[in-house]
C-alpha cells in the first residue's frame, strides 16, 4: 500500500481556506497512492470552539473528502470538528474511494486543553479493513494510552492524527516508535507545523514507522507531503518468526 502523509500549517477556524490548501497538495499526487492521512483537525485546527465550527455528518467537509477519495480513486482520513444530537465530537473519518466511510470518535480527550469539557469521548476502538489492511484509527492524545492501542486485533498499521506542539516533541516521537515496537505494526503520525491562535507552536514531526522501530520517514519539520509504500507481507512474516503478539498479556478494557 501507498500511503501519503500531508503536514502543513492550518488556518484558524476556517474550513474553506483549509480545505483549499489541501485541495493544492493532493491534486499532485500520483495516481499510485492508495491512502491520503491529514492531520487532527484538519479543517479548523484543534479549537475548543465546537459550536461556532462544527460540521453534521453532510457538511461541506464530509462532501469534499468523498469528493477527493473518488477523484484520486484512494482512502483519505483525518479528524474534524462534528455535531450530532447537540453533541461535539472530534471525530476521525476514513472515507473510502468509493464514498463510504468509517469513523472513529476520539476516546482520550485532552483534559489540560479543556477539551473533556467541549466534546464527547468514543467508547469503541476502530479497525477500518481497506485493500487486505487493518488499520487502527487513533487521535492524538491517544497516543499516551497504550492499552488503548494494544494490537489484540492483529491490524497491520496504526495511525495517528495529531495537532501535538513543539514543546512535547520528545513525547511524540518516542511514544510513537514504542507504539510500533510493541504492537509489531508500522505507524504513522501526522501532525501540523506553525502557530495556532493560542500561540501554540507546532512543529510537525510528521513520521512513518516500521514494525523494528525503523524510519521508513523520518520526522519531518517543513510543509509538505510524504509518501511511502509499505509491504505486508515481510511484516506477516516477521509477525510469524518472532510471534511477540502471541505471548502478550490478556486483559479487558472498561469504558
Amino acid at each position: 500500500m501507498k500511503i501519503a502523509l500531508i503536514q502543513t500549517d492550518l488556518i484558524w477556524e476556517n474550513a474553506v481556506a483549509n480545505r483549499e490548501k489541501f485541495d493544492d497538495q493532493i491534486n499532485e499526487l500520483d495516481s499510485e497512492i492508495n491512502l491520503i492521512v491529514l492531520p487532527e483537525m484538519f479543517s479548523t485546527g484543534f479549537t475548543m470552539n465546537a459550536s461556532e465550527v462544527a460540521e453534521t455528518m453532510q457538511g461541506e467537509t464530509i462532501e469534499w473528502m468523498k469528493l477527493k477519495a473518488r477523484e484520486k480513486n484512494a482512502a483519505i482520513t483525518g479528524s474534524l470538528v462534528i455535531t450530532e444530537n447537540g453533541e461535539y465530537y472530534n471525530r476521525m473519518l476514513f472515507v473510502f474511494p468509493s464514498g463510504d466511510f468509517q469513523y472513529y470518535d476520539k476516546r482520550h480527550l485532552f483534559s489540560l486543553a479543556g477539551e473533556n469539557e467541549f466534546y464527547i469521548p468514543g467508547t469503541q476502538k476502530v479497525i477500518v479493513e481497506y485493500l487486505g489492511w487493518k488499520i487502527c484509527l487513533q487521535i492524538c492524545y491517544d497516543l499516551r494510552f497504550p492499552v488503548f492501542a494494544r494490537n489484540v486485533e492483529n491490524y497491520d498499521l496504526l495511525l495517528y492524527v495529531a495537532n501535538w506542539p513543539k514543546v512535547r516533541t520528545s513525547a511524540w516521537d518516542t511514544l510513537l516508535n514504542a507504539r510500533a515496537i510493541e504492537n509489531l505494526s508500522y505507524v504513522a503520525g501526522v501532525n501540523r507545523i506553525g502557530f495556532d491562535d493560542n500561540n501554540f507552536e507546532h512543529n510537525g514531526h510528521t513520521q512513518l514507522i516500521d514494525y523494528w522501530g525503523n524510519y521508513i520517514i523520518k520526522p519531518q519539520e517543513t510543509e509538505g507531503v510524504f509518501v511511502a509504500e509499505l509491504d505486508k507481507d515481510i511484516m506477516m512474516e516477521t509477525r510469524r518468526k518472532l510471534n511477540f503478539l502471541g505471548d502478550q498479556d490478556t486483559f479487558e478494557i472498561k469504558i
